[in-house]
């Protein structure tokens, strides 16, 4: 959606990688009116179009699609696209319709562009989960690939709306990730207790408004069982308005 930085260099430059010496690197900048709810904050996103095309193109991109949400969604536009069980859970019922709105406009992008490969981060990582499942059911031809998420040096993750914080909440703010690594490197893997110890950490901050913390199956995004082998621990936090969210990967030693 725009607002670049280093994370999403990463992902381009991994796309640059997959296309070798031959082959072309497009990357899309739109920010999307369909995935943002009532009372979010679409009006505000940071637009830095002009920025962004120069990270591009130092990135090695070829092209840069960047359309006008008038073209995206043409007047009398009905048609929508909503993946129904992995986007339930997590950013599923706390934004609800927002899955709705990343899944129409990612197979558009990807009717438009016909790329052969999709390269998104981890940080998202129910995005990338749906946007695979929405994909494999459609049988759209395009493999999804992924690159780890991009930290600051305090191991907070990237994200356009960082920028929203203000010098308290950024101060607070890494408190994500270290709650998230307390609990993947603890003794017991039960996820109610991984939930808790991580909603216990967070809490330390008072800045700090848990909108969820939940612990699932990293493949299926639903509650854990006989034949989970590792767990998703994911979270997200808001710090006044901004809404910050993290995930970790752990195995499961109770399977």
């Amino acid at each position: 959606m725009g607002a670049l930085h280093a994370g999403h260099v990463s992902l381009m430059r991994k796309a640059r990688k997959l296309a070798g010496a031959t082959g072309r690197v497009a990357v899309s900048i739109f920010v999307n009116p369909a995935q943002f709810g009532p009372g979010e904050d679409f009006s505000r996103y940071p637009r830095t179009f002009a920025r962004d095309c120069r990270l591009c193109e130092e990135a090695g991109v070829d092209l840069v699609f960047h359309p006008e949400p008038e073209d995206t969604y043409p007047a009398g536009f009905s048609t929508h696209v909503d993946e129904e069980r992995v986007s339930l859970d997590l950013c599923g019922k706390s934004r609800p319709g927002h899955f709705r709105g990343v899944c129409t406009v990612v197979l558009k992008l990807f009717n438009i562009l016909a790329p052969d490969a999709a390269v998104f981060g981890e940080k998202d990582y129910q995005q990338v989960a749906v946007i695979r499942r929405m994909a494999r059911d459609l049988n759209v031809p395009v493999r999804i690939v992924t690159a780890p998420t991009v930290r600051e040096p305090d191991g907070l993750a990237l994200s356009s709306r960082n920028a929203y914080l203000s010098p308290q909440e950024r101060a607070q703010a890494p408190i994500i990730r270290r709650a998230l690594l307390l609990a993947r490197d603890a003794k017991s893997a039960r996820p109610a207790g991984l939930a808790r110890l991580v909603r216990r950490q967070i809490a330390t901050m008072p800045l700090a408004k848990i909108d969820y913390v939940e612990v699932l199956d990293a493949q299926s995004i639903e509650q854990a069982g006989p034949a989970t082998r590792e767990l998703l621990i994911a979270c997200a936090v808001f710090f006044g308005k901004t809404r910050l969210i993290d995930n970790i990967r752990r195995k499961y030693r109770n399977a």
